[in-house]
């Protein structure tokens, strides 16, 4: 692809693990320094969009998004979706310096019910299935050459549904964000396996490509996961939450890591370093503070400047990690 900016996810299928957050706090941390980042709403419940354009905007991206001025990422894939068309290019909206967004739609969900037929048209090597398949990279890659892009972020929903698939298999890489419960470590059992099958189906739909057909990277690399939403108690994780850090950890090695090696090493970063690519505590005020006022923790006007700083620090930390780990 002539574009070379990193794709990334950050993904877990299951919910409330804080990926839209997460999501806007790195990227922030990253734009900071200079790096150029181009966030996709790839969830038809658009979190994302939410979370960063003012509600009256919001709601006229969505009322005009099935028109020809249409801005939003199902506007740019209605052709598709509806069979009369190709994808239809729409500029990103600049929310920031360096922070592009390409607005998120409910009728993404129309997207993906055409995905899954789409997709065993890929094994029946008909053209259009990847088309359709390759639909939102190929708005991503557009995008991200116009705007001279350096990273990618989807914000992916909680789920394992066709959308995520063809999202993850766009991907570079990807992270896992995990909430420092039960639930969170149940929920990895069953992500490594997921991401394997799609992978190795991916690779036989390939292998049938007709020639000169655009197909996905198939390729996502797990990159690292971020445990967060823990409690702090006299500077040390609190104990209900520090029982689950190395349960985490296990379980990204056998449920994730292995999973992913067994079928392609080259589908683990070769890091020496601990998995983990920082941590995140629960800033409870600032963080639901950043979602009201549409910013980063490191920018709202609620906590403490010792609240916002050391927030700052770690999604700081974590983008230098995300950097040193793909080498951006």
């Amino acid at each position: 692809m002539p574009n070379k900016c990193i794709r990334l996810a950050i993904f877990n299928h299951k919910g409330g693990v804080g990926k839209t957050t997460l999501t806007v706090n790195i990227a922030a941390a990253l734009a900071s320094i200079g790096k150029r980042v181009l966030l996709v709403d790839s969830d038809p419940q658009c979190n994302l969009t939410a979370y960063l354009v003012e509600e009256s905007v919001v709601d006229d991206l969505l009322d005009t998004s099935d028109e020809p001025e249409g801005r939003t990422v199902w506007s740019a894939v209605k052709p598709v979706a509806e069979a009369d068309g190709d994808v239809r290019f729409i500029p990103p909206l600049e929310r920031s310096t360096n922070i592009y967004l390409l607005p998120g739609d409910i009728r993404l969900s129309e997207f993906e019910e055409e995905l899954s037929p789409l997709w065993n048209d890929c094994f029946q090597r008909k053209k259009k299935g990847f088309r359709g398949t390759t639909a939102l990279s190929q708005l991503v890659e557009h995008a991200a050459v116009e705007q001279g892009i350096d990273l990618v972020f989807y914000d992916a929903g909680p789920n394992i549904g066709p959308l995520n698939r063809v999202l993850l298999l766009d991907c570079d890489y990807f992270i896992i964000p995990a909430a420092c419960d039960l639930f969170s470590i149940r929920a990895l059992k069953t992500l490594g396996h997921t991401l394997v099958k799609w992978i190795g189906e991916w690779r036989t739909i390939s292998e049938l490509a007709p020639p000169d057909t655009r197909i996905l990277a198939g390729m996502p690399r797990f990159l690292g996961y971020i445990p967060q939403r823990f409690r702090v108690y006299r500077g040390d994780v609190a104990s209900s939450y520090a029982k689950y850090l190395p349960q985490i950890d296990t379980h990204i090695e056998t449920d994730v890591v292995a999973v992913l090696k067994a079928l392609d090493p080259n589908l683990v970063s070769d890091v020496r370093a601990p998995r983990a690519l920082g941590q995140v505590k629960d800033f409870a005020t600032i963080a639901a503070a950043s979602q009201s006022e549409g910013r980063p923790m490191k920018d709202v006007k609620a906590g403490t400047p010792e609240q916002r700083a050391e927030a700052a620090e770690s999604f700081r930390d974590i983008a230098a990690a995300i950097l040193e780990r793909t080498g951006g």
